[in-house]
């Protein structure tokens, strides 16, 4: 092995390289901050506070469902729950108008913009009906309503201004384009709702009171039983030349009355 003597050698193998330094790299982009849980939670505890005042309500009834099984049910505190509804009142009146006060608007724009015959615009009405609010939870406020409307008259007038009235608004304007058209016969239309209405009442009555107790062969099919409702409904107010019987004539001629005998003494 050899080894450098040589100073000048030695010295600039000694001295320190220089390199380049580095480019600097450019910040990395900050990380979208993900949202707390607890934030996200307090956005949707309204709705899930009234979800679980939907399902108590039904259950239960208004007068025996607490505000402390509300809350616990959603997951909160009844301190919690106050903040957003300042009474079990108040809950209920916002669920009413989540659930079917507030698709008026909804409603009114499809009776605007319906294309056909009234006939077919009742029974879309009442098929409608039962799809978005029959078949639901929702069903059972109505019961509840009827229920307890004697107990809690603040309850029951609001319910009559949010959803009777509007509905009764409603269904007049429906049969009301029917007779304007000259396809319904006159009638008095502040009790001619009813006449749609009443089956309705009775349908989910039946579903939240005696139809869990009834044997399989006495249930009532909801559709099928809306289509006999309205092929009665439509039949008793169409117009004369429009009714079904009109359009069938019968051969038979009524027999003449006898005449009385008169019996000589």
């Amino acid at each position: 092995m050899r080894y450098i003597n040589n100073p000048s050698v030695i010295n600039h193998l000694s001295m320190p390289v220089h390199r380049p330094a580095p480019a600097p790299r450019a910040p990395a982009p900050p990380a979208a901050k993900a949202q707390p849980r607890h934030e996200r939670r307090k956005e949707a505890r309204p709705g899930e506070l009234l979800e679980a005042a939907l399902s108590l309500f039904v259950e239960k009834g208004f007068a025996a469902t607490r505000v402390e099984e509300v809350a616990a049910r959603a997951g909160v505190s009844k301190g919690t729950l106050f903040l957003y509804f300042p009474s079990k009142e108040e809950l209920f009146k916002a669920l009413v108008r989540q659930t079917i006060s507030g698709r008026f608007t909804e409603w009114n724009e499809e009776l605007k913009h319906f294309n056909g015959s009234s006939a077919e615009l009742v029974r879309y009405c009442m098929h409608s009906w039962w799809e978005r609010i029959g078949m639901t939870k929702a069903a059972g406020i109505s019961k509840l309503v009827m229920s307890e409307a004697g107990t809690f008259p603040e309850i029951a007038a609001f319910y009559q201004q949010e959803v009777i009235g509007p509905g009764h608004d409603l269904l007049k304007r429906v049969l009301q384009r029917g007779v304007d058209s000259g396809e319904f016969r006159p009638m008095a239309m502040e009790y001619a709702v009813y006449s749609l209405i009443a089956p309705m009442i009775f349908l989910l009555m039946w579903q939240h009171s005696l139809a869990p107790c009834c044997p399989a062969n006495q249930q009532i099919e909801p559709v099928g039983f809306i289509d006999s409702q309205l092929d009665l409904l439509l039949g008793g107010m169409l117009a004369p030349a429009l009714t079904p019987s009109s359009a069938v004539k019968t051969s038979k001629k009524t027999p003449p009355k006898s005449k009385p005998r008169i019996q000589t003494p």
